[in-house]
């Protein structure tokens, strides 16, 4: 089985009014291609952290971590950023989709990004809209969305460059029970069908539930 993710002997410390916090301390674990793997802890205890040196968002003061078998140490900032952009996908708590365009034109963002020309992009923005069950919503704006339907496009746009992995930080701790059960089914059948690997931040029980592992930061 590929290993999606390993991260090795991961320590972050933050400095403040004179005191160091170490927030992760020599935290190690691996992923197989197409798992969804659960980070529980309480409030505070580096989760966010841990999701954003995975993520190259942060840095961690020492430690490995390697995607898709390669070192991300070993890559300039410029590099990273490209990395960044063709093989990870980000869900967060709040769906962060800009409101003057469409879920349409929320979802093609990241491949334009990459300069994926506009047909290209947009039939694969239609192919997911339809993966994530609201094909009828792509021409309304985020305003016009409920929160579940605003979350399932935001997951959409997560795996438009068709990411190794997606980083997912509480998803479901904006929206209702109803809303969270739907989402939690839709990363499941992300998963089976496209073999997506996710590594999800949560307080959720039911969400933990159907992750296939849980690692808890203690």
């Amino acid at each position: 089985m590929q290993k999606i993710l390993v991260a090795k002997n991961i320590n972050k410390t933050y400095s403040s009014s004179g005191e160091d916090l170490h927030v992760l301390r020599d935290i190690s674990f691996e992923m197989d291609a197409g798992e969804i793997v659960a980070i529980n802890g309480p409030s505070g205890i580096g989760k966010t952290t841990l999701l954003n040196i995975i993520g190259t968002l942060d840095t961690a003061d020492s430690g490995v971590v390697r995607i898709s078998e390669l070192d991300l140490k070993d890559m300039s900032d410029t590099e990273v950023s490209k990395f960044r952009a063709e093989n990870l996908g980000f869900v967060f708590q709040f769906h962060y989709l800009l409101p003057e365009f469409t879920a349409l034109e929320n979802i093609m963002i990241p491949s334009r990004i990459l300069g994926l020309d506009i047909s290209t992009s947009q039939d694969r923005a239609e192919e997911l809209l339809e993966a994530v069950g609201i094909s009828n919503r792509g021409h309304h704006k985020p305003s016009q969305l409920s929160d579940g339907e605003r979350q399932r496009v935001a997951v959409a746009r997560a795996l438009m460059n068709q990411p190794d992995l997606i980083l997912a930080d509480e998803p479901t701790g904006n929206l209702d029970p109803e809303n969270g059960k739907r989402l939690i089914k839709l990363i499941q059948d992300v998963r089976d069908k496209y073999n997506q690997s996710f590594l999800i931040a949560t307080h959720s029980r039911s969400l933990s539930a159907a992750c296939d592992r849980i690692i808890t930061l203690s």
